[in-house]
């Protein structure tokens, strides 16, 4: 008995040493292998700028921020593209996320105040068209300028352009549940038209500085005719920042019109929300409505040549920029500026 327990206790020691070495190997290669993907993962999130450092990244492009939404819109949306164009990391002024981020699900990072004031910035002035020269802008701090909105910068990016303006969940639902309360004597639309009617200081500032005209009655009588003779039983939700005369001079007598929003330039979610969730557009003039459109998708019909031919205003916009080539024109009545 005890010759055979002698030998036993050395050769138990060997097997759970074996056991114990065996199972530190492995868990030292398990241990190898897991932060190499953890760290793989992150990589993205690491090696991106950081803006609230006391170091300069080595490149950063901007854009001004001036104007209402349908100028920040286009300001956005061009220095999306271009940055991406150039291959340079691309970051919005505070006031642009305000102004942005309140509406949509924009993700271009914020550049902070203390780091925005020590860039060396060199300001780059853009035309609203796209040019050959901007795919090759040369700097490392560019900051770009100007009020570019044309489709010509960015429409090969559309997707992302789209993906980039996605409503805030409560603000599209809002729009959904006004529009889904809404008749056409007394039945269910079959087609949401939306209608933005700009006035405001474009009534002025057109003829006595551009030579041009806003939208009149007889324009917005064709626009809807246009839907009324293609779409059965469509309705028109308008939205303006003049809705006293859009209410005097847009025939509601159909019961296929009702007038929409609430006009408040200053917070313009709701009217742009509703604009955007309609299937078709008519727009006058302005890039507001130039936005709505081209979020909305669908048909839309436009105020064209709204300008007297040796219009300044034809120095820094060019209608075929501005407008889609699928977009439906239609004439604007320059009689009113002939008369003077």
């Amino acid at each position: 008995m005890l010759s055979t327990q002698g030998p036993f206790f050395p050769m138990a020691h060997f097997i759970l040493f074996v056991f114990t070495a065996s199972t530190i190997f492995h868990l030292q290669q398990r241990l190898k292998i897991h932060p190499m993907t953890v760290l793989q993962q992150l990589e993205p999130e690491v090696t991106r700028p950081d803006t609230t450092s006391n170091h300069l990244p080595r490149s950063m492009w901007t854009i001004n921020a001036i104007g209402r939404l349908g100028n920040q819109m286009g300001q956005y949306a061009t220095l999306y593209a271009l940055a991406k164009m150039n291959g340079r990391p691309a970051f919005i002024p505070a006031e642009m996320h305000r102004t942005l981020a309140p509406i949509f699900r924009i993700t271009l990072p914020v550049l902070q105040g203390p780091m925005n004031s020590r860039i060396p910035w060199r300001n780059y002035n853009l035309n609203d068209w796209m040019e050959e020269r901007y795919r090759h802008i040369p700097g490392e701090y560019v900051r770009l300028t100007g009020y570019p909105c044309s489709w010509t910068f960015y429409h090969h990016l559309r997707a992302e352009i789209l993906r980039e303006f996605t409503l805030h969940d409560h603000v599209r639902a809002e729009a959904q549940h006004f529009l889904r309360g809404l008749q056409v004597n007394g039945s269910q639309p079959g087609t949401f038209v939306g209608v933005h009617v700009r006035r405001g200081d474009y009534v002025h500032v057109m003829p006595n500085v551009w030579k041009g005209v806003v939208a009149h009655r007889g324009y917005l009588e064709q626009a809807l005719d246009w839907f009324r003779a293609r779409y059965s039983s469509p309705i028109f939700v308008v939205t303006s920042n003049g809705m006293a005369w859009c209410r005097q001079n847009i025939n509601d007598s159909r019961g296929d019109v009702v007038f929409a929003g609430d006009g408040v330039e200053g917070s313009p979610a709701k009217d742009f929300a509703l604009l955007t969730q309609c299937n078709h557009t008519v727009m006058t003039i302005g890039t507001f409505g130039i936005w709505a459109s081209y979020l909305a998708g669908g048909e839309t019909i436009y105020l064209a040549n709204y300008t007297l031919p040796d219009s300044p205003f034809l120095k820094i916009f060019k209608p075929e920029a501005a407008f889609l080539p699928e977009w439906i024109g239609i004439a604007a009545d320059l009689s009113p500026l002939l008369k003077h």
